[in-house]
């Protein structure tokens, strides 16, 4: 039997910051132009994601960025760190890119990043990824996030065909970090405002109190891992919603970066499931 070939992993392409706009006071939007000789390939999708990559301070990669060979040659505290974001907006006859950053100061990587961010200031991404987008032959629609998941519920708000219902709840910090949202469909959109609360608890309570519209529902339910969870087992256990017309998923979890989170994150889901058969 023939050995199978190796996966490669594929070249991350490169982009150049165009531009940035403060959105909110904890909202950074910033505009990538993408090499041309490398464009992503992004479809009809609303949650599209790329995974920006980061090197630590005063490490610098010969072009093309080969990630295998800075597996192979450099120690890992050398190797480049990966946060991942929604593509807001993409461009393809600008080949422009559009990635909204949460913004909390100092706190993070990526953030204190698109806060620093000018024109001509390179970085490299692989992707995207996805797999949601509104289902036209849904009778409603039920979008439900924190600001982690605001550019892709924004996106997927402006993709609802004419006339489609949605019922939208959205937690931010304040009125302050409200935005703008653009649809054709006939959204109710509710802004949560958490204020010195935890996370996620008025999205739980919006979501559990609603009086759910009759016949099939998408829907679409992501942010921090605690709330998304007592979500994810209301709505299947509580609802009875097939796990067909569910997309639910921990964006990030209190106390963990990135890295953590998605060391742990197969583990939770499996915990999850185990809960919602029990």
């Amino acid at each position: 039997m023939a050995d199978r070939p190796q996966r490669r992993t594929p070249t991350p392409k490169h982009a150049t910051v165009v531009r940035t706009e403060r959105l909110t006071p904890h909202m950074i939007r910033v505009v990538l132009s993408v090499d041309p000789a490398t464009p992503p390939e992004i479809g009809a999708f609303t949650d599209h994601y790329v995974k920006l990559l980061f090197p630590p301070e005063g490490v610098a990669y010969p072009e093309p960025l080969d990630i295998e060979a800075i597996r192979r040659d450099l120690p890992r505290e050398q190797w480049p760190r990966t946060r991942t974001y929604t593509v807001r907006a993409w461009d393809e006859d600008s080949q422009e890119l559009t990635v909204d950053f949460v913004h909390h100061g100092d706190e993070g990587l990526a953030g204190p990043w698109a806060a620093k961010a000018r024109p001509g200031d390179g970085i490299h991404f692989s992707g995207p990824g996805g797999a949601y987008a509104p289902d036209p032959a849904a009778d409603w629609h039920l979008l439900a996030g924190d600001e982690s998941a605001l550019p892709a519920i924004a996106a997927a708000v402006e993709q609802l065909p004419p006339g489609a219902l949605a019922k939208v709840f959205v937690e931010v910090s304040g009125p302050e970090d409200e935005q703008k949202l653009s649809t054709a469909g006939e959204a109710d959109i509710a802004w949560l405002h958490r204020g010195g609360g935890p996370v996620g608890a008025s999205l739980v309570e919006a979501v559990t109190a609603l009086d759910f519209p009759p016949g099939d529902v998408q829907v679409f339910v992501h942010g921090e891992a605690g709330f998304v969870k007592e979500l994810r087992r209301h709505l299947r256990l509580d609802r009875k919603i097939p796990r067909d017309r569910l997309s639910i998923s921990g964006y990030w979890r209190r106390g963990a970066d990135e890295d953590g989170w998605q060391a742990s994150k197969r583990e939770w889901n499996a915990e999850v499931e185990r809960e919602q058969e029990g």
